[in-house]
């Protein structure tokens, strides 16, 4: 805990890309990859909710 407010707060990272994954267990890669899996459906949904904007602000400045 911070001894201050206004202190940053550290963030763990679940996954790093890159990093070394030989000191991780069978049940350690499941789980990354679970939350990698979900990582890359919370992108696909970004995508395509920034890509139905640039759709209709297209249509609606269309001449």
């Amino acid at each position: 805990m911070a001894i201050f407010d206004d202190e940053p707060r550290k963030v763990t990272v679940a996954h790093q890309i890159g990093q070394d994954l030989s000191t991780l267990s069978l049940h350690e890669l499941d789980e990354r990859i679970a939350a990698l899996r979900q990582e890359i459906v919370r992108l696909e949904e970004a995508k395509a909710s920034k890509a139905a904007s640039l759709s209709a602000a297209s249509a609606f400045f269309k001449t």
